[in-house]
């Protein structure tokens, strides 16, 4: 195993632990570790040696910065700033699947995951608060087209890591809605978590790929 998604898989399952105690303490240095950790494996796998590689490393760090942001629970203009940062996030990721070329029939996938993220959207209502809701919306909708990007960016002939790791990602954000506006709690953290974290090794390991 490679040391970087070593050490992200250790941080990881102290962030695990600290939401499971929980414990604030260790969640503060467990998350930006973790973090860092796909940081690490891009720069291992040659993010500099191209343009692809450069804006996914891009897309990490404000990737970062948002799991940082978001680890106060009760902060919620931490949240929507946090938001913004992996906002930025999906719009490099989106930028980076575009370089690759994209093949526009692969993006009909778009239909059936903006009736998904409609009625999830739909489901969770009046739990999403007044001030954050307009940014919900946009934010759903730029990763819901990043993730139609890598389908395309993948009939077009990039790895097939990369709609992977785009759909957890996708996924990944579902729990954190579930979470954040439904007050789900530690099981839904349990796969949340690792599902990111995942995603974002994928993305990172792709530059490696491209």
């Amino acid at each position: 195993m490679h040391w970087p998604i070593l050490f992200t898989l250790v941080f990881l399952g102290g962030t695990l632990a600290a939401e499971g105690l929980p414990s604030e303490r260790l969640k503060w240095v467990c998350k930006p570790l973790a973090s860092a950790g796909f940081l690490w494996t891009a720069f291992d796998a040659g993010a500099w040696d191209s343009t692809y590689g450069r804006i996914i490393l891009g897309a990490l760090v404000l990737s970062w910065f948002g799991d940082v942001l978001l680890i106060p629970l009760n902060n919620k203009k931490a949240f929507l700033v946090g938001l913004l940062a992996f906002l930025g996030a999906h719009f490099a990721f989106a930028a980076a699947f575009l370089t690759l070329g994209i093949a526009p029939l692969w993006l009909v996938s778009l239909v059936p995951l903006t009736a998904i993220v409609f009625a999830f959207h739909r489901w969770l209502g009046d739990r999403i608060p007044a001030k954050l809701a307009k940014a919900v919306v946009v934010y759903m909708a730029v990763i819901t087209v990043m993730v139609a990007l890598s389908g395309g960016a993948y009939g077009h002939g990039a790895p097939w890591i990369i709609p992977l790791g785009a759909f957890i990602f996708w996924l990944s954000d579902l729990s954190v809605a579930l979470d954040r506006f439904a007050h789900y709690g530690f099981g839904n953290r349990l796969w949340g978590l690792p599902a990111y974290y995942g995603a974002q090794l994928l993305l990172a390991w792709s530059v490696g790929l491209v």
